[in-house]
């Protein structure tokens, strides 16, 4: 259950700084900071949850993975980020290191 929580942690870590980038829209500010404070505190308390079980070096490194990862992924494909060959080298060697903590 503790892996359920923190990879769930993992994709609520993704949803704040979506939050903040919408804040940062005229229209839609206070919107935006509501929504990147209720998923900064539904992924901290799973992250707490998940680390009553799963150590904290790795509880951690997962879910700042899964959040790099992730929000990552978003903004190339929502918000037009900018992204290389290089870029997704990257974020697939966070992957590989995510994976390599859970089978560790």
């Amino acid at each position: 259950m503790a892996w359920i929580y923190l990879i769930t942690a993992g994709l609520f870590e993704i949803g704040w700084p979506i939050g903040l980038k919408l804040a940062q829209k005229d229209n839609s500010v206070v919107l935006g900071i509501i929504i990147a404070v209720i998923f900064m505190a539904l992924s901290g308390w799973l992250l707490y949850l998940a680390q009553r079980v799963i150590p904290i070096g790795t509880a951690y490194a997962v879910w700042t993975g899964i959040g790099a990862a992730g929000t990552f992924i978003v903004g190339v494909l929502i918000f037009s980020d900018p992204s290389s060959l290089m870029r997704y080298l990257g974020v697939g060697l966070i992957i590989a290191g995510v994976i390599v903590l859970k089978l560790a």
